[in-house]
């Protein structure tokens, strides 16, 4: 193993294809304005090193990244790369995650715009998150305590679980497939449209029209705000605790609700039944 200490790299493919390299406070940056640094290479690991160059870690094993900082200048950081292991570090250039496997990221700060793309599993722990189109159709997610601001997140992704996660974001989980949230607050206008097999436990869902176009979605003691125009044209099994704005025109199912501001059945191919908790049937209640 060759640790490189406080040294400083600008030129390109400076450390191309290393094998067992340690960095210990070492920078990336320079006037030879190099990229590719760490490209082709394994087994590294990098402590408090600053990255302000392009592309450095493309077609990596076995990378291990620590209280460290990749800037906004370090785009497309990380690609192509597998056994990827992060913590208490700053990734802030554009589309710094992509086409990687088995990836750790835990206890650190990320705003990069298209984050995340087809990834193949990765864990990602007590983080924050900025981005827009992040996570696009990556599979095999577990993500806990993450807090996420941005718009069109987590499209065409599958087989995922979020747990106590707080994600404020447009158009979240289009198309996504074999999903789980629990005990987790959702804030967004236009959720979970086309999703199928997705589930949300003891969550709060707050923005206009929500889990339209749903194929099996359910809801298991979850709270409503703001949602009006909620479940159309889905297949839906849900027990919701709060006052939904409105509903309209379930597919299939069951909503058992404590009440509904307006209840919009005008649609003859909607059969979904909407139940009030004090055990009214409301049904076949038509609203234009």
């Amino acid at each position: 193993m060759q640790t490189y200490r406080n040294e400083t790299f600008d030129e390109e493919r400076a450390l191309y294809g290393s094998q067992g390299v340690t960095l210990v406070e070492c920078h990336f940056d320079g006037p030879a304005d190099g990229e590719s640094a760490l490209k082709e290479s394994r087994d590294i690991d990098v402590q408090d090193t600053f990255f302000n160059l392009r592309y450095p870690f493309w077609h990596d094993e076995h990378l291990q990244i620590a209280n460290s900082e990749l800037t906004e200048f370090c785009r497309a950081a990380i690609w192509y790369s597998r056994g990827v292991r992060i913590k208490d570090s700053r990734l802030h250039g554009i589309k710094a995650l992509r086409e990687c496997a088995d990836v750790v990221i835990a206890n650190s700060d990320i705003d990069s715009a298209e984050f995340g793309w087809s990834v193949n599993g990765i864990k990602m722990l007590d983080t924050h998150v900025k981005s827009e189109y992040f996570m696009l159709r990556s599979s095999n997610l577990q993500f806990d305590q993450v807090t996420m601001q941005g718009k069109y997140s987590f499209q065409y992704i599958e087989d995922a679980v979020f747990t106590a996660c707080n994600f404020d974001t447009k158009d979240a989980f289009w198309h996504a497939e074999n999903v789980t949230v629990r005990d987790s607050v959702i804030k967004g206008e236009y959720l979970a449209w086309y999703a199928e097999n997705i589930t949300f436990e003891n969550c709060t869902i707050i923005g206009t029209q929500p889990f339209c176009y749903c194929k099996n979605l359910k809801l298991i003691n979850c709270r409503m705000i703001g949602t009006d125009l909620a479940f159309e044209k889905s297949t839906v099994q849900a027990t919701i605790l709060t006052v939904v704005d409105s509903i309209k025109n379930p597919q299939a199912g069951t909503i058992q609700v404590a009440g509904v501001g307006e209840l919009i059945m005008n649609d003859p191919e909607a059969q979904g039944r909407v139940i009030l908790t004090d055990g009214e049937d409301k049904a076949m209640k038509i609203t234009a």
